[in-house]
């Protein structure tokens, strides 16, 4: 019998403290069944396995993606002050969740349908930035991919612990993205 007012989505909202504490890497489901004070057993009345776990846990976290950035990008801002709203506020997630951010780095699974409209929203924040640069189509897609790959990049690196130069990472951060905002301003002129 499942312990009371277990179900689904409290299974993964724990698995997502449980990532952030631990790390993704090292969430188990005898972890989280040892701190949900469950038999590992139970577990699998709510969720199939570990790689269901992740993959719940993946909807979860590019869901929580979505709203921070539609959220910046909702806030009165255009061109540049938008990418960098959008671009804080995708790093203050990361650093956040460090346990959830991985898993939202997986693709969206074509047969969830979540998954999916998580991933448009949260493309579709980025993509409304884009707009007002002129991008759209195929240039807005290599525009989208150029932004995730940027800013991914550095908060991953930034996780790890990867940038040992003494210069401020809050600066180097604050140049990439103005770097960003002018590939995108003289994005017809290539």
């Amino acid at each position: 019998m499942p312990r009371a007012g277990l179900t689904p989505a409290t299974v993964v909202r724990e698995a997502a403290a449980l990532a952030d504490e631990v790390g993704y890497e090292k969430l188990t489901l005898a972890a989280l069944a040892a701190r949900l004070g469950v038999a590992l057993p139970s577990l699998y009345k709510h969720v199939r396995g570990v790689d269901a776990l992740h993959q719940k846990l993946a909807v979860l976290a590019t869901a929580e993606i979505a709203d921070v950035l539609t959220a910046a990008a909702a806030a009165g801002r255009a061109g540049g002050d938008a990418l960098r709203a959008v671009a804080a506020a995708y790093r203050a997630y990361a650093r956040q969740h460090p346990g959830r951010y991985p898993a939202a780095q997986r693709a969206p699974d074509p047969a969830d349908p979540d998954h999916l409209a998580a991933g448009e929203r949260a493309v579709g924040a980025v993509r409304a930035i884009l707009l007002g640069y002129g991008l759209d189509g195929d240039a807005a897609t290599d525009a989208i991919r150029m932004f995730r790959a940027a800013v991914h990049g550095f908060v991953a690196l930034e996780a790890a612990g990867g940038f040992g130069l003494p210069r401020d990472t809050d600066r180097s951060f604050d140049q990439m993205i103005a770097g960003l905002d002018r590939a995108y301003r003289s994005w017809e002129d290539r």
